[in-house]
């Protein structure tokens, strides 16, 4: 393995033991990153390595007749290039549920940008160069990329022959996946209700625009293995989709987490990892592959673009009679994580309140258009930005105030969920409104100075559009629920090890698991729980790798309550081996030792009175306490296909935000002004990372709320603005204020009472901005990104 760069290394973190659950901490790796000094994926390097590169496909549907690689092989430093042909097993598709996805197209492609041809060179610039001579001819076929044309009688199939589970019930093969959920009787409901309002809405395609692209190396072995570095989410995921492709046994794919640049749901699905190691296997030598941001637009998937028709009904006196929706996801060319996605959104989409009558549908299309999957939120977002809007349209129609609405239908702990499941936890729906409504309001005319205008402070900013005029100030609220953890009857777990020992006379542990870390802070978690649980002042965090075993996805707001959950449990069953190898070293020595409740603390053994009974160091000596366990949360279970009704979810997490705005109305133009979050967290184990957790989520549902959205033409499904210059994402100047309240109601069922903190934030801000843009100029908006013609109407 010489000269690799393995990233990241053993991150070692001291600090007094009070530094456990519930402190600051800072993130070991956090000067690094601010300082440019991390070294990401994109980083690595070997000495004799060469540089691999994917060609993709210039059209969304056709058929491929001829691919000719004579003048790319001729080129001087090309060492290969592969096509499907020159797979080496019968294994030649791979998917995170549905196997469906081509490791390299064959006889077709189905999306703009899949990949069709690889190339390994000496410098990455020779590997373009030649993957520009592969002369691919393709004949061209109709596209699908809407629900009328996907489902229409006659319709080119995107995957004709389907076997898979969920074929059997969808009523087109076009459709991925349908969840209904029916309960009560929304018919008879909507004859009493008082006033129904109705709303089509429209959610575009977001792009987790993760600043690190898709990059590893792949690294062959003696023993006829590889080993792989790359920046992934969910390593055993990898690996066993990874494996059978290449025709090896899962111990000799060795993979090796490194730097990540963000994730945020793209990472799921694999990228370059599969062509990176049939590229190192095949030519002998090492193997890097790093996306330009061209082709990182094109190597993961996106959010799920959606339609959404919803019809609400309730008393005069403001209580929800009714809920019928239906949704309509776009899941693109291959399925990747849609059928879960339908599952959040059928069974979230009727918000954080109580209707007992309900009739949903939620469906995930095949289209030609670019495949979507996991994206902070999944499938829960699209729904809030449609359920927030009609509780806004009621409220209007009922002549209520929008907030004391929404407090009157909330949900709380007992509450009946459209599934038949029972919210068996805190839901402090009502109160994390009231909280965000209390919050002090920003100042009016804060672009107004003794020297003038400050344009920063205005909408258009440094471009000077206005100076005030035709500028109105709007303001909105919406609050989301959000599942947390893996769902539907999943096996939910994660595993970690913790070693314990001596060194240099002071007792350390090491906790070793394969949680990604993506940015989202486990590794400094996993260091405080192991402090708080062992007593030690020194935790080192070993690099995470498929040498122990999975610790799920990077996803779902799972991490710090499965992975953290199973670092607790490890810890506890090593502090009761070192409590018993104390017991029979000293326990005649003193009553406690077997009367008492011991705990580790400051290194010492203490009773739960304070009493000191020994020095943890004097009770291992020489010796080391090794464990590897497992931890599951409570079960799931499947919904039903008839009904939807089920325990489909271990734990919800609820945030809602107040969004002011001040709009220029003749350029329409919009500058969010504030974002107040109000979260319940359950259990702030380290509340910095707790606070820019929200931040950043609350940031992402900003993009979409007003810039971001991956436009593909309709005719043709190709992608038109694959780049940072015309796909925006807000920078430090649209990034409003974010004033946090940050509730902790414990929940039970959780390790320290915890509540998964990172996607709630991302579901509610994004109808709260349009809330708040509504509520500045009057008009209905309901799609997004609100752009400029949607309030001037040019």
């Amino acid at each position: 393995m010489s000269g690799v760069t393995r990233t990241p290394t053993h991150l070692t973190q001291g600090g007094a033991t009070d530094a456990g659950i519930g402190a600051s901490t800072l993130r070991p790796d956090g000067t690094l990153k601010v300082t440019g000094e991390f070294a990401y994926s994109s980083d690595l390097w070997h000495e004799d390595m060469l540089w691999g590169f994917t060609l993709r496909s210039t059209v969304a549907h056709a058929e491929i007749v001829s691919i000719d690689t004579s003048e790319a092989l001729a080129q001087s430093g090309v060492y290969a290039v592969l096509t499907y042909d020159d797979l080496p097993t019968e294994v030649k598709n791979y998917g995170l549920e549905i196997q469906d996805t081509p490791v390299l197209a064959h006889g077709k492609v189905r999306h703009h940008g899949e990949p069709v041809a690889l190339v390994a060179a000496d410098h990455p610039e020779t590997a373009r160069r030649a993957a520009a001579k592969i002369k691919v001819e393709y004949a061209e076929l109709p596209v699908v990329t809407d629900e009328e044309s996907a489902t229409r009688e006659g319709a080119p199939l995107v995957h004709e022959n389907r076997t898979d589970h969920h074929a059997g019930h969808v009523p087109h093969p076009n459709i991925v996946h349908r969840q209904p959920i029916v309960r009560g009787d929304a018919e008879a409901a909507a004859r009493r209700a008082d006033v129904i309002v109705t709303g089509e809405y429209v959610f575009g395609m977001q792009d987790q625009a993760f600043l690190g692209p898709e990059s590893g190396l792949a690294v062959p072995a003696e023993d006829g293995g590889v080993d792989l570095y790359v920046a992934t989410q969910w390593l055993h995921s990898d690996l066993r989709q990874i494996a059978p492709v290449l025709g090896l046994p899962e111990d000799k794919v060795r993979m090796t987490l490194s730097g990540v640049g963000g994730a945020f749901g793209g990472r799921e699905d694999l990228s370059m990892q599969i062509h990176g190691c049939l590229l190192a296997l095949r030519t002998g030598k090492p193997v890097k592959i790093v996306y330009n941001r061209f082709e990182s637009f094109f190597g993961h998937v996106h959010r799920h673009p959606a339609r959404l028709w919803y019809e609400h009904g309730a008393t005069k006196d403001g209580k929800l009679t009714h809920m019928k929706c239906r949704i309509v996801l776009d899941g693109g060319a291959y399925a990747s994580a849609s059928p879960a996605v339908v599952g959040n959104a059928s069974s979230l989409s009727v918000g954080p309140y109580v209707v007992e009558d309900v009739d949903i549908e939620a469906i995930a299309l095949y289209t030609n258009n670019p495949p979507c999957g996991a994206m902070r939120g999944f499938g829960a977002v699209q729904a809030c930005f449609a359920y927030e809007a009609q509780m806004d349209k009621l409220a209007k129609k009922l002549g209520m105030d929008p907030v004391e609405f929404r407090q009157l239908n909330a949900m709380e702990q007992g509450s009946l969920l459209p599934t038949g499941q029972v919210v068996d936890s805190p839901a402090p729906v009502a109160e994390l409104l009231r909280r965000v409504k209390a919050m002090p309001l920003p100042p009016e005319n804060q672009w107004e100075t003794t020297e003038g205008a400050d344009v920063r402070a205005l909408p258009g900013g440094l471009s000077n559009t206005t100076h005030g005029e035709d500028v109105v100030r709007g303001i909105g609220y919406a609050v989301g629920i959000k599942n947390v953890g893996f769902s539907e009857g999943f096996d939910d777990y994660s595993t970690a090890r913790v070693r314990m020992e001596v060194v240099g006379g002071v007792p350390v542990a090491t906790v070793h698991t394969a949680m990604a870390e993506v940015g989202q802070g486990g590794v400094t978690v996993h260091a405080q729980i192991a402090r708080t649980e062992l007593g030690v002042d020194q935790v080192t965090i070993h690099p995470a790798d498929t040498r122990v075993g999975s610790a799920g996805s990077t996803s779902a707001s799972r991490q710090t309550y499965v992975t953290g959950g199973a670092v607790k449990n490890t810890c506890e069953h090593v502090r009761e081996q070192v409590l018993e190898l104390g017991r029979r070293k000293f326990g005649t020595y003193h009553p406690a030792w077997a009367t008492a409740e011991l705990l580790l603390e400051g290194g010492k053994v203490v009773t739960d009175g304070g009493e000191v009974l020994a020095d943890v160091a004097d009770v291992l000596e020489d010796e080391a306490i090794d464990l590897e366990l497992e931890w599951r949360h409570r079960p799931t279970e499947p919904f039903d296909l008839r009904t939807g009704q089920g325990n489909g979810h271990v734990q919800y997490s609820f945030a809602a935000h107040r969004a002011v705005v001040e709009v220029d109305t003749a350029l329409g133009l919009v500058k969010v002004v504030e974002l107040a979050c109000a979260q319940d967290v359950g259990k702030a184990l380290n509340p910095l990372s707790v606070i820019g957790q929200i931040q950043g989520g609350t940031t992402q549902g900003l993009g979409v709320a007003v810039m971001e959205e991956i436009i593909v033409d309709p005719k043709t499904a190709k992608v038109r603005n694959p780049s940072f210059t015309d796909y925006l994402i807000p920078t430090i100047l649209d990034t409003p204020t974010i004033p946090v309240d940050v509730l902790e109601l414990a929940d039970e069922h959780a390790p320290y009472g915890l509540r998964g903190i990172g996607e709630a934030p991302t579901l509610s801000s994004t109808p709260a901005v349009l809330a708040a843009i509504r509520n500045a100029t009057g008009l209905e908006l309901n799609r997004t990104p609100v752009r400029p013609e949607h309030l001037t109407g040019t």
